[in-house]
């Protein structure tokens, strides 16, 4: 059964952090809450690791996966380009529900991009998946913690109930908000299109002012 670390405490969550970098570190998955749902966590670098979590997901391999960073300064290590409006547009939402996509860096596997050469990235705004990303000198997953084409986990015992020995630690950090997921833009297409408006609103995005015109695809 997959190790489930409770954290309520700076005690707690110092030693769950120390824990789950040890187990990222060595190609393991942890699972984390975020904003929205819990999430499944992997090195992003590493191509192994990213195969076995497509397999615990029971998910199709042509579907690309996104990353969570620490900072914005991060960005330029894992994109080949950034568009001045998306910086932008990542200060006003950053950290928070907003999931840009770009051209993705060589430095990420293919496996991750599921070939597309396009990666989706965010910054959590959910104080425990942004210490464990702080934590990293490396990006990570962040895809919702279920079995593909069910509900995503909203509670650390219902990851424990789906994947059993499928995911390595899970750091309990109680209940998430479960409403929406994060919204994702791609900002590579010009103009920008919304591919899953979530957390963010579309209006939201048009009223930053930042994009003079946005396509909602969804």
């Amino acid at each position: 059964m997959s190790k489930l670390y409770r954290i309520n405490s700076d005690e707690s969550l110092r030693k769950g952090l120390a824990e789950a970098v040890k187990i990222i570190s060595d190609g393991g998955i942890v699972a984390f809450p975020t904003e929205s749902f819990y999430g499944l966590g992997v090195d992003a670098t590493n191509p192994h690791a990213i195969k076995r979590l497509f397999e615990a997901k029971k998910r199709d391999h042509d579907l690309p996966i996104l990353i969570l960073i620490s900072s914005i300064r991060e960005l330029p290590q894992y994109v080949a380009y950034i568009p001045s409006r998306a910086k932008r547009l990542g200060k006003k939402f950053w950290p928070g529900g907003l999931t840009m996509v770009f051209r993705s860096s060589p430095i990420l596997p293919t496996v991750l991009t599921a070939g597309q050469e396009k990666v989706g990235i965010r910054i959590s705004s959910h104080p425990l998946a942004n210490a464990l990303s702080k934590a990293l000198n490396v990006p990570i997953t962040a895809t919702s913690a279920n079995i593909s084409g069910m509900p995503p986990c909203l509670r650390a015992d219902q990851v424990v109930e789906w994947f059993d020995n499928g995911v390595d630690l899970i750091l309990d950090g109680g209940i998430t908000e479960g409403k929406h997921p994060s919204t994702i833009f791609d900002v590579t297409s010009d103009p920008p299109k919304i591919l899953r408006e979530g957390i963010v609103k579309a209006e939201e995005i048009i009223k930053s002012g930042i994009y003079n015109e946005v396509i909602n695809s969804v």
